[in-house]
């Protein structure tokens, strides 16, 4: 498998206030900080090198991870610094460490599925990015994304149309190219660089079934909670 980034730089603001002197990831779910969780999906799914793109007291998630090696990984990490970057620009900071093409999740997100699918699917495909979706139908969140034929047709977080059936599941792939090429300004939401690809015709699309769990609100935090409770080892 790749390097893959993990967006953990967040202020995390719809769970103060849990996260007032917490990250996001270091919030308790079943029993353990959620990176615990997190990291040791990833390294069932193959992964050995992790970077993780930290902001808002993030220091206290490398204390505890440190090098990743308790987890059976390589941890590394990309600071923000004084000024937020969005999950764009982590991205951008982050792209010398994590080679010509990598995965990304959000740091808020429990993804339990095929990790190399998607990637197989985006070394297919010959396009510089790709974004996993699920057919959502608007229950779990607004869906947001046209997707057919294993192309993402239109993605847009704000104007919604008919035709948007998909939701952006939470793991992409990209190249370095598409981060460094594609992107003006130094802070920016991922986000909006996935809308430019995809009105360029340049973001493959891969369909996953599995429904996704995410802490980045109380409700989310709660149902992420039981889940994992009910078959994760921590």
């Amino acid at each position: 498998m790749p390097p893959i980034a993990i967006l953990a730089g967040g202020l995390a603001t719809r769970l103060r206030p849990l996260t007032t002197s917490i990250p996001k990831s270091m919030v308790e779910v079943a029993g353990a900080p959620f990176i615990q969780h997190q990291l040791r999906l990833l390294v069932r799914e193959g992964f050995k090198e992790i970077v993780i793109c930290t902001g808002h007291l993030g220091d206290q998630i490398e204390s505890f991870v440190g090098d990743g090696s308790r987890f059976g990984c390589s941890v590394q990490y990309s600071k923000d610094g004084a000024v937020p970057l969005g999950t764009g620009g982590a991205l951008l900071r982050a792209a010398p460490l994590l080679g010509p093409s990598f995965m990304v999740t959000y740091g808020d997100s429990y993804l339990d599925t095929s990790y190399a699918k998607p990637w197989a699917a985006f070394r297919r495909s010959d396009l510089p990015a790709l974004m996993t979706v699920h057919r959502n139908e608007g229950k779990w969140d607004a869906s947001n994304v046209e997707f057919s034929e294993g192309v993402i047709k239109r993605y847009d977080k704000i104007v919604k149309t008919p035709a948007m059936n998909y939701i952006d599941y939470g793991m992409g792939v990209l190249t370095r190219e598409a981060v460094l090429t594609l992107t003006l300004e130094e802070s920016f939401d991922l986000a909006h660089l996935y809308c430019l690809l995809a009105k360029r015709g340049l973001l493959a699309g891969y369909e996953v079934h599995q429904r996704f769990y995410e802490i980045g609100s109380p409700a989310g935090l709660a149902e992420t909670d039981r889940y994992l409770r009910a078959g994760v080892t921590q």
